[in-house]
């Protein structure tokens, strides 16, 4: 398994898909599903393009767990990436999240089947700093470097300086943070709508970093390790290319490739130039995925990476089209129970 691309991922196959009103107001990549088209309709199509990434990744050798979402009052649960990370040596972190209508998203389940399938040693829970006022939302938050050991954060109402730094001491990592605005000087609500930063290629919009000094700093950060930065335009991340992670997958024949993946909207936004710098790491593996992208977000956001090391298997894969498929708690208790750790 690879430091920096995870070989398994978590996604949540929601069945009520909308954009959601109470994330609009800081996400200037949302917008509203086409006039005329029924939220039923609009579920539909997200769940096809849910199953279509699942179906990419699996082709490309990489293990995806899938969980259900039955619950129709959590329209963006597609994006699981804002409340959970994994990370090497058994870490989990569970974060605060700033819409509250989005903060039942954490699910009991999803723990509980990490617990049991990994080897997973400490859960750290920064959740109950949402009464204050005080957010992170994980790896939308955050785009990490697994190698450096570097967390690259624009500063928003969803990324609290003072979280970042107490995720960083806990975590071991080196806190990033800096300004990241469009041209009409509006904050980027999620560092990894410009940035993804992979094994030996990063993607990343140096120009909405109006410092120049600390644009600087983080170009010479992400390349110090002779990792190539691909820069990308505003247009670009408009289009969602910063938007994307680099997985570990396997061929056929079993052999390890890294995959870079993103939407079929995002790789036509990219130069000829950009695809050759990242095709000398990674291949890429894009899916459209225009009702999901509504939302404000893109493929690196529906994908939460496994970092964990496996248990040894004890009962069979499930073997249904749906991997891992839990009901919902009743209560938090249920929830509360899965932050208990397991015993070895």
């Amino acid at each position: 398994m690879s430091a920096q691309a995870p070989s398994a991922v978590i996604l949540i196959r929601a069945e009520r898909f909308t954009p959601n009103p109470a994330t609009a107001a800081d996400n200037a990549f949302q917008s509203d599903a086409p006039e005329g088209q029924s939220d039923h309709d609009t579920s539909v199509k997200a769940l096809a393009e849910m199953d279509a990434v699942a179906e990419a990744l699996r082709a490309a050798g990489v293990r995806v767990h899938v969980f259900d979402d039955e619950d129709h009052t959590r329209p963006d649960s597609v994006f699981p990436n804002n409340w959970l990370s994994t990370h090497a040596g058994g870490y989990v972190a569970v974060y605060p999240m700033y819409a509250s209508n989005r903060r039942h998203e954490r699910r009991a389940d999803v723990l509980e089947y990490l617990k049991s399938n990994y080897r997973v040693q400490t859960i750290v829970d920064y959740s109950g700093l949402e009464p204050d006022g005080i957010f992170l939302e994980g790896t939308g938050a955050m785009v990490l470097d697994h190698v450096s050991r570097v967390a690259y954060t624009a500063r928003s109402y969803r990324a609290d300086v003072a979280v970042l730094e107490r995720f960083c001491a806990d975590f071991g990592y080196e806190p990033m943070a800096f300004d990241a605005v469009d041209s009409t000087g509006v904050p980027v609500y999620h560092t990894n709508v410009i940035a993804c930063v992979g094994t030996e290629v990063a993607m990343i919009a140096l120009e909405m970093i109006p410092d120049e000094w600390r644009r600087e700093q983080v170009r010479e950060r992400l390349s110090v390790n002779g990792r190539q930065v691909v820069e990308l335009t505003e247009q670009q991340v408009q289009e969602f290319a910063g938007n994307a992670v680099e997985l570990c997958g396997r061929t056929p024949e079993g052999r390890r490739r890294y995959i870079m993946a993103m939407s079929a909207r995002a790789r036509r936004s990219l130069r000829p130039d950009q695809i050759e710098a990242i095709e000398q790491s990674c291949d890429i593996v894009a899916v459209d995925i225009p009702t999901i992208e509504l939302a404000g977000g893109s493929v690196r956001c529906m994908i939460a990476g496994v970092h964990l090391d496996p248990r040894p298997a004890i009962e069979p894969e499930p073997t249904a089209a749906v991997e891992a498929i839990d009901e919902e708690p009743e209560s938090m208790d249920g929830y509360e129970a899965a932050m208990a750790m397991p015993e070895d």
